[in-house]
């Protein structure tokens, strides 16, 4: 099966998602195509069955904004043709399903009708999507597209609710490669680089933009360093950085909050770290909490859209309601004053991620790609 994958080229979820699950068909052997602006920033090309077909935009004066939906339905067009693709894989609504729907619509009248499925992924329904300039157009898509996936059950009830949809939505979660993840051998996992032998290390990972609440994270993590000797790795890079660093700096923390900005070695961050924090104002999934938890990292996140599915409270770490950073400390101290109960949450947290192994989730795409080829 010959598959074309579209996706932002990003660091954010819905593109590490993509990437991923294009690299795990690849080596099973199917043929993939990724049609993207740019090359996927998680892309490996390894593996001969993996192929990436640039998006190019030309620069008109008459346009103020370039027509990237026109210039990517044009291209699937041309790849579909070119390399007889079997399926189209497009993730988020907007551009990209609509995007595809245009190019299936050109292809039908060459004799070509290539089915899409289409994988909601979160901001593009929670906000961009409900928003009334885009809304008719990505209600549009959903319900012309052959086949959607939303990666949690909050996320399809979320769509249903925001959205006439008549399609039927099914969930197939996001998903970790448990081999990447034992990528780094224990000889190289030495927290003594970060921390002394005594202190905890907090982590937390994201884009540092408003909706991951990153000053509730330097306020839990100050109230944890109070009680429990630790330093606070923070990834990534983003708008509220400078408002964190302000905050780190009033509190008189600084020497124990490390910026990272952002890396390529997540995994690696994780292997070290003993507790992650969560406080987003909402997550379709979470997939960085997952990415934690296959690290044998319990989670201290908040209770919002998707994340109770990943993270159970009291078995896998806890769960608080947004911006009660009081309950989030009080409950990552119960973790981590006990060495042995540390232990136990870190082992939960790791069986619990298993669910998620893209052994178990792969098939599901590929029944959904055989049902669309019927």
């Amino acid at each position: 099966m010959k598959i074309g994958i579209v996706c932002y080229p990003t660091y954010g979820g819905s593109g590490v998602l993509a990437t991923e699950l294009g690299m795990a068909l690849a080596r099973k052997g199917y043929d993939v195509h990724f049609i993207t602006s740019h090359l996927p920033v998680k892309l490996n090309f390894i593996n001969p069955n993996l192929h990436f077909h640039e998006v190019f935009m030309e620069d008109y004066p008459l346009f103020q904004y370039q027509p990237y939906e026109l210039a990517l339905s044009s291209k699937l067009v041309q790849v579909v043709e070119k390399y007889s693709l079997d399926i189209l894989h497009v993730h988020y609504a907007i551009p990209h399903a609509y995007a595809a729907y245009m190019a299936k619509q050109m292809l039908k009248q060459k004799g070509i009708d290539i089915p899409i499925v289409t994988t909601l992924h979160g901001t593009d329904i929670t906000l961009v999507g409900s928003h009334p300039v885009y809304k008719a157009a990505v209600e549009f898509s959903i319900n012309n597209s052959d086949v959607v996936t939303t990666v949690s059950e909050s996320l399809r009830s979320d769509t249903l609710r925001l959205f006439n949809i008549y399609n039927k939505i099914e969930v197939i979660y996001n998903f970790i490669d448990f081999e990447h993840q034992k990528e780094w051998d224990d000889d190289e996992c030495v927290r003594e680089t970060l921390v002394s032998k005594d202190e905890k290390i907090i982590s937390h990972i994201s884009n540092l933009r408003p909706v991951k609440r990153i000053l509730d994270v330097i306020q839990v993590f100050d109230k944890i360093q109070k009680k429990i000797p630790s330093k606070l790795l923070l990834v990534g890079e983003g708008p509220d950085k400078a408002k964190a660093d302000l905050l780190v700096k009033k509190l008189g923390i600084k020497d124990k909050v490390i910026f990272l900005g952002n890396s390529d070695e997540v995994r690696k961050i994780l292997c070290f770290t003993d507790l992650f924090l969560l406080p987003s104002e909402t997550e379709s999934f979470g997939l960085v909490a997952l990415e934690a938890m296959a690290a044998r990292t319990p989670v201290i996140s908040s209770n919002t859209g998707g994340l109770p599915e990943v993270n159970l409270h009291g078995k896998t770490g806890f769960l608080s309601d947004v911006g009660d950073v009081d309950d989030m400390a009080k409950n990552a101290i119960y973790i981590l004053e006990d060495d042995k109960r540390l232990e136990a949450f870190k082992d939960n947290a790791y069986a619990y991620a298993q669910k998620f192994s893209i052994e178990n989730i792969l098939p599901k795409y590929e029944k959904l790609y055989q049902l669309c080829m019927h």
